[in-house]
């Protein structure tokens, strides 16, 4: 009987920060694996930044794109990068990863896979919480092609939250609510932050020990809890948009519209007994403050604000940075919710 032979994927990379990097190192170190165990054998044919592409006709081996886009770069086009890993001879399946947080090439994806027969990978939220009606095209282009748009990552790292709803829903479950603490950067300040520790003390430490970006307001806004929150509504057949949310700020408008971080950082202080208040409050109710992400399923609405939680709470018992999603649903009810906990961010689980 003749071997099976390997299933062949050309894969093209855009973007080559912490997220790509760590993909495309995990890839050299699994695509043995995965052509000796699965019979799929996975060619890395295409890495691009921001502003060079490397297109190559023979795998790129491990870490030998860093060098060949150095010296063989030209300039960044990600229709040609497309249309190169589209066009490779023999292969089964093509497959771009786009690994920035860029807002236009989510403009790209229907392009992708409808005129050039791409699956799309993704930890990039614009896509999922973007404009309502490019999100619904690109799911009925899904339909109609049969090519994926996968997007675990997008919500809580390489947490399995997106696939636990897909699940859920596509075994016949109803859900209720979905509610959870989304924000590595906030799971850590609200774990910290606690009576008597003022909160511009627990944002400069999340600041000086890398949790925050260069601009704290950046995490502090709720921006990026809402694109979650959106992404998980939208799963839920929920239309909605960032600005049907109720998100409530960290940053006092006058914060908000300082230039920069470092104006930012000496004057946060300002608006420490406001959110004090909030914590002694809690305190008091012998319960906790957290920044929490909801979904209401029934109600059709979504919100992400801070609540109080008692101290009884898989919420009050996070540590750390870690994210937690309380799914409840017909047959996870409140009293046994369905919880997924663990580390929602980071380069090498997000890249996983």
């Amino acid at each position: 009987m003749a071997a099976k032979q390997p299933l062949v994927v050309s894969l093209g990379v855009l973007g080559c920060g912490l997220i790509g990097k760590a993909l495309l190192g995990q890839l050299a170190k699994q695509t043995p694996f995965l052509l000796e165990q699965l019979k799929v054998d996975v060619r890395v044919v295409a890495v691009s930044n921001s502003r060079q592409m490397l297109l190559s006709n023979t795998p790129v081996q491990g870490t030998a794109w860093r060098e060949a886009l150095a010296a063989e770069g030209q300039p960044a086009n990600p229709d040609a990068l497309a249309q190169h890993v589209a066009s490779q001879p023999g292969v089964a399946a093509g497959v771009l990863l786009d690994c920035t947080a860029s807002d236009t090439l989510p403009q790209h994806y229907a392009k992708w896979m409808g005129q050039y027969g791409l699956h799309v990978i993704t930890p990039n939220k614009k896509l999922g919480a973007g404009p309502l009606q490019r999100y619904q095209q690109l799911r009925q282009l899904q339909k109609e092609t049969g090519k994926h748009f996968m997007y675990e990552a997008t919500v809580g790292a390489g947490l399995p939250i997106i696939s636990t709803l897909k699940n859920l829903i596509e075994t016949g479950d109803r859900v209720i609510s979905i509610e959870g603490i989304l924000s590595g950067t906030l799971s850590f300040i609200f774990n910290t932050f606690k009576p008597g520790i003022p909160f511009s003390e627990v944002v400069k430490q999340a600041k000086d020990q890398g949790y925050t970006e260069p601009d704290p307001r950046d995490d502090l806004s709720g921006m990026d809890v809402a694109r979650k929150v959106v992404i998980l509504a939208r799963e839920c057949g929920l239309g909605l948009s960032l600005e049907d949310l109720n998100v409530s700020s960290l940053v006092a408008e006058e914060l908000a519209a300082l230039t920069t971080p470092q104006e930012y950082m000496e004057q946060v202080h300002k608006h420490d007994s406001e959110i004090a208040a909030q914590a002694d409050a809690a305190a008091a109710a012998g319960e906790v403050l957290r920044y929490v992400g909801r979904v209401d399923v029934q109600a059709g609405t979504a919100s992400v604000t801070t609540q109080q939680y008692p101290n009884s709470h898989p919420f009050a018992a996070l540590q750390g940075s870690d994210n937690i999603v309380v799914f409840t649903t017909e047959r996870y009810n409140a009293a046994t919710p369905l919880i997924v906990r663990g580390p929602g961010a980071g380069a090498e689980v997000t890249a996983a």
